[in-house]
C-alpha cells in the first residue's frame, strides 16, 4: 500500500521568534507515523534596512551601547508583545546585526552591526559591514549574488532556478528573490548598464564610494507615446466590488491622481497599475481596486472614502502632487492603516511623506523604466509584505501624536 500524507499542521513560533514550518505526518504500511518537518526559512522575513532600524534606534538611544529590552521598545513606541516588534527583533537577529531574542532581558549590536547602523554618511568601511549582514552573512542571498555578480541581472525566474537548486522551498521563492533585489539595491550595487540593470561587484561599489557625486534626475517624465507602449492598448478588467458585503481584508486601494481619460495623467496612472503595483501585490493575495474601478453603484466621493478607511492595504501614488491623493493618504495615517508609498523620481515628495519608505520610480524615459521595472516590482512587494505583517504604517500622526485613535463606523 502507498504512503498517504496527511494535512499539515498549523505553522509553530520557537522561542527564539523563527516560524518552524507545517509538519507533515506520513503513515506507512504498518500504521507508523514517520513525521518530516520542513525546514525553516532560510533568510530574514524582511529588507536589511527594515531589519537595520533596530540598530540604529540603539545607536541614537543607548549610544551603541547594550540597552534593556523593554527600554528600547518604549523608547521607540513599539509594543514589546506585538508581532511585527517579534519580528524587528528576530530579523535583526538573522542579519546578525544584533543579539538577544524578543524575549531578551537585553538587546546589543553585534561588532559588524554597530559599524553597519551607525549615524552618518555611509563610508567605505559602513559599506562593507553592511554587505557582510545584508547579502554574505544570508545563504540563499550569497549564493545569488556568486551566481549574478558582475553581469546583467538575469530574469527573476532564473534566480529562482538558482535557488530551488540550492534548496529552497517553492512557497519562499518569490519572497527570496525580492529581498535579495531590495538589499543590492539599497547597496548600491544595482545599476543600469547599456539599457540593462548590472549586478555589480562589491569590490567595484567600494572603489567608487565618494569619488563621484550621484547623477541628479532629469527631472522630466515618461512620454505619453512611450507610456502608452509599455502599458499595451487599455487596462485591464474592471476589479469591481460584489453584490453584498465587501471583504475589505482582501482589498489594496490604489490612491493615485486619475486624470481625463488620454491625459497623460491616466496613461501614468495606467503605467503603474498595470506594470507595477498589480504584479506586485500577485501573491499577496489582495484584490487590487482604483477608483475609477469600483464597480458597485453609488455615489463616488462615499464609495471612494469608504475604501480608504476599510480596505486592509493603500498603495498611494504621490506623483504630480495631486491634492487628492495627499487628502486620501492623510485619512489612511490619521485611521493608523498600513501604506505603501510610491512616486514618480522628477516628484519629489514633501517633507513630512520624505520621512517614509518610498518607492522611487525613474520615469525620465522609456529606456531608464523597463530595465528596472522587475526591481521595482520586487520593492514594491517586499513593502507590501512589511505592512501586511506590521498592520499599520508609521506616518506624522502615529509617531508624533500615538494616542490619537479614529474611529471606523460599522458598515450598515
Amino acid at each position: 500500500m502507498a504512503d498517504t500524507e496527511s494535512t499539515p499542521s498549523p505553522t509553530a513560533t520557537t522561542p527564539s521568534g523563527t516560524h518552524a514550518r507545517p509538519t507533515r505526518t506520513k503513515t506507512g504500511t504498518k500504521g507508523k507515523a514517520r513525521t518530516r518537518t520542513r525546514a525553516a526559512r532560510p533568510y530574514p522575513a524582511s529588507s536589511f534596512s527594515e531589519a537595520a532600524a533596530l540598530g540604529a534606534a540603539i545607536h541614537q538611544y543607548a549610544s551603541g551601547q547594550r540597552v534593556r529590552r523593554l527600554t528600547l521598545l518604549k523608547q521607540m513606541q513599539k509594543s514589546p508583545t506585538s508581532g511585527p516588534t517579534k519580528q524587528l527583533i528576530t530579523n535583526s537577529g538573522k542579519y546578525k546585526i544584533t543579539t538577544g531574542s524578543y524575549a531578551a532581558e537585553w538587546i546589543a549590536l553585534t561588532p559588524t552591526g554597530s559599524v553597519a547602523t551607525e549615524p552618518g554618511v555611509v563610508t567605505r568601511r559602513k559599506l562593507q559591514a553592511q554587505f557582510s549582514l545584508a547579502i554574505e552573512g544570508v545563504t540563499p542571498f550569497a549564493q545569488l549574488y556568486a551566481e549574478c555578480k558582475s553581469r546583467k541581472l538575469p530574469s527573476q525566474d532564473v534566480m529562482k532556478d538558482f535557488l530551488r537548486e540550492a534548496g529552497v522551498e517553492e512557497e519562499l521563492l518569490q519572497e527570496c528573490v525580492d529581498t535579495f533585489i531590495v538589499n543590492t539595491k539599497d547597496l548600491g550595487l544595482i545599476q543600469t548598464v547599456g539599457g540593462s540593470e548590472t549586478l555589480f561587484p562589491i569590490e567595484s561599489r567600494l572603489d567608487d564610494l565618494g569619488e563621484k557625486p550621484p547623477t541628479p534626475g532629469a527631472g522630466t517624465d515618461l512620454g505619453a507615446a512611450g507610456a502608452r507602449d509599455l502599458v499595451g492598448a487599455t487596462p485591464g478588467p474592471s476589479v469591481g466590488v460584489e453584490s453584498g458585503k465587501t471583504d475589505w481584508s482582501r482589498l489594496c486601494f490604489v490612491i493615485t491622481a486619475i486624470g481625463e481619460e488620454g491625459s497623460d495623467q491616466r496613461r501614468h496612472a495606467d503605467l503603474f497599475l498595470n506594470s507595477l503595483i498589480e504584479p506586485a501585490l500577485k501573491e499577496s493575495g489582495l484584490s487590487v481596486v482604483r477608483a475609477d474601478r469600483i464597480g458597485a453603484a453609488g455615489m463616488i466621493t462615499s464609495q471612494v472614502l469608504e475604501h480608504v478607511m476599510r480596505s486592509r492595504l493603500a498603495v498611494v501614488d504621490l506623483s504630480f502632487h495631486n491634492p487628492n491623493a495627499f487628502y486620501e493618504m492623510a485619512l489612511r495615517h490619521a485611521c493608523g492603516l498600513p501604506i505603501v508609498q510610491v512616486t514618480r523620481k522628477c516628484d519629489k515628495p514633501p517633507f513630512d511623506e520624505n520621512q517614509v519608505r518610498t518607492v522611487v520610480v525613474d520615469t525620465s524615459d522609456i529606456y531608464t523604466l523597463v530595465p528596472k521595472l522587475e526591481t521595482y516590482r520586487s520593492e514594491i512587494a517586499t513593502h507590501v509584505r512589511a505592512a501586511l505583517a506590521d498592520g499599520t504604517t508609521g506616518n506624522p500622526i502615529t509617531v508624533f501624536f500615538p494616542g490619537v485613535k479614529v474611529t471606523i463606523p460599522p458598515e450598515k
